[in-house]
């Protein structure tokens, strides 16, 4: 089979996906998410793949196959860092510690529920039997949620913008975590024949080592970006774009690479450094590489993102199955489980030193908008468990688990607003507010304006002397780190960036006037106008 076959068919499938999404925009079907579209585009593709095979009429069992090593060496990769990139910065900052509590608590309290169920069950011979570090290491995989669903349903119900960053920076950072759990639970799968020790000597190493990966990956990404903004700070490339570009893609995939070079999280490094790069090196480009990144990310994310549910759509058809329904009963069971466990009593928690408060209704909603995506998928398929049934047995298992919350959980997103009629709706349908469940469209709408800053020195100093409300991490960064590591615009730099952008504008413009025809019709544009 020659690889680019391969290619080929990644290409016309992620083109066919593309298309699907337009029309979705296009017709407004905004109840659908992007997800659940593209994954039936999938299940739909593989299904005539194999009906092709079937007949004889061609083999394509090479391009159906999902290889992790490229979902984390390619796709992986740019989703995170876009992630971590498009952060709103300030209320991450405020929120962190509640942040870090449902991503790095509650994704270990979901992982232990499920881990310890399947171990449990598995014991007293209801399920499949499994050992505890393999039943941990599913636990783990399958506690990363996909923050889309749950953020489109926030901005439906008009939730305030710091809950809503609450889960959404949950929902990031809780990626990281699950695979790095799942790397400890491989890690010491692999020296579970060697070592001789006690359950608690284990979990100590285990902590230990978790530890480690967390501080010690997100310590190097934060590094890099630090380097980036001291080094293209001191460094004016703002003249020449193409290759301050070039620079920002480079110490964009760098943490990666540094990382699993030293047999830390690329991706827990690659996420710490996209929101520290966006924090302080953004603001040393020029307006033109402001864009240019920010739209250049948010393109390759969604051909990343597409790629991957799409092939999670064909893996139905893609490899052998061994699906036992009573071990899939009791994962579904288990997962919405330690979802619960995870949101309610640390909500509960968290109100008792929060101003915002989360209330009963929202906490439901962040239950039921716990899908998971691509990374449990990947990860599953990553594992190396023996004998080969048990593998197929977990990545069905996953498969059906990612599909299930997609499409029924997914699905059902819509239909919980209506049910649930409280003021926010009411509010939203008096404002005739649009409800969009399209990821890509909410991102196309507008750039972010804090992404596009033009305070100059003397505005910023001024701007931080009438904040008397920042505390803590918040001060500092005001006070210290920000001007350290950001390079502020004095008159003559905002004078050339604005000629910079409307001499790129006027000249885009009088291509498109004059275009093939050559025609400038102004009394047409006067009436568009």
């Amino acid at each position: 089979m020659q690889p680019e076959t391969t290619e080929r068919l990644s290409d016309r499938l992620s083109g066919i996906c593309i298309i699907l999404v337009h029309l979705l925009i296009k017709f407004k079907l905004h109840f659908l998410p992007e997800s659940v579209a593209v994954v039936s585009i999938g299940i739909l593709m593989g299904g005539f793949i194999k009906i092709i095979e079937f007949k004889e009429l061609a083999n394509w069992k090479e391009e159906e196959m999902f290889r992790p090593n490229m979902f984390f060496l390619l796709l992986l990769p740019p989703i995170i860092f876009e992630s971590g990139y498009s952060l709103h910065k300030g209320n991450f900052f405020q929120n962190i510690g509640s942040i870090c509590l449902f991503a790095v608590i509650g994704t270990a309290i979901s992982a232990f529920i499920v881990g310890g169920g399947i171990y449990f069950l598995g014991q007293a011979d209801v399920i499949y039997k499994m050992s505890m570090t393999d039943s941990f290491a599913f636990g783990s995989l399958i506690s990363a949620v996909d923050p889309v669903a749950t953020i489109a349903i926030f901005n439906a119900l008009n939730v305030d913008p710091v809950l809503n960053m609450l889960v959404f920076g949950e929902s990031i950072l809780n990626d990281a975590v699950s695979i790095v759990l799942t790397n400890t639970a491989e890690g010491f799968f692999s020296q579970s024949d060697n070592a001789m020790v006690t359950g608690w000597e284990t979990f100590v190493q285990a902590l230990g080592y978790f530890l480690k990966m967390f501080f010690g990956s997100a310590a190097l990404g934060t590094l890099t970006g630090l380097i980036s903004a001291f080094c293209l700070k001191h460094f004016d490339l703002r003249k020449t774009p193409s290759l301050e570009f070039a620079v920002m893609i480079i110490f964009a995939y760098l943490p990666y690479g540094l990382a699993e070079g030293i047999k830390l999280s690329g991706i827990m490094s690659i996420l710490f450094s996209g929101i520290v790069m966006s924090h302080y090196t953004h603001h040393n480009l020029s307006p033109v590489t402001q864009i240019l990144m920010q739209q250049t990310l948010r393109s390759v994310a969604f051909m990343c993102e597409t790629c991957v549910f799409a092939f999670l759509g064909l893996s139905i058809f893609s490899f052998p199955h061994n699906f036992e329904f009573s071990f899939v009963i009791w994962c579904i069971f288990l997962v919405l489980l330690g979802r619960a466990v995870n949101i309610f009593p640390l909500s509960f928690l968290l109100n008792f030193f929060r101003d915002h408060k989360i209330t009963p209704k929202m906490m439901f909603i962040m239950w039921f908008s716990g899908l998971r995506g691509a990374i449990p998928y990947a990860l599953s398929l990553h594992l190396g468990l023996e004998p080969i049934e048990k593998r197929q047995l977990i990545g069905t298992t996953t498969i059906i688990i990612v599909l299930f919350t997609i499409l029924i959980l997914g699905g059902g997103t819509m239909p919980l607003i209506r049910i649930m009629d409280i003021e926010e709706n009411k509010t939203r349908r008096k404002s005739k507010k649009d409800v969009t469940l399209s990821k890509t469209e909410k991102m196309g709408n507008a750039l972010e304006s804090e992404h596009i800053s033009e305070l100059t020195e003397e505005e910023y100093e001024t701007h931080i002397y009438q904040r008397h409300d920042l505390k803590g991490f918040m001060w500092l960064d005001a006070k210290y780190l920000n001007p350290f590591f950001t390079r502020r615009l004095t008159q003559e730099d905002l004078l050339h960036g604005r000629i910079q952008m409307k001499t790129l504008t006027n000249k885009w413009y009088e291509e498109v006037r004059q275009g093939p025809s050559g025609s400038e019709d102004d009394d047409d544009e006067a009436e568009l106008l």
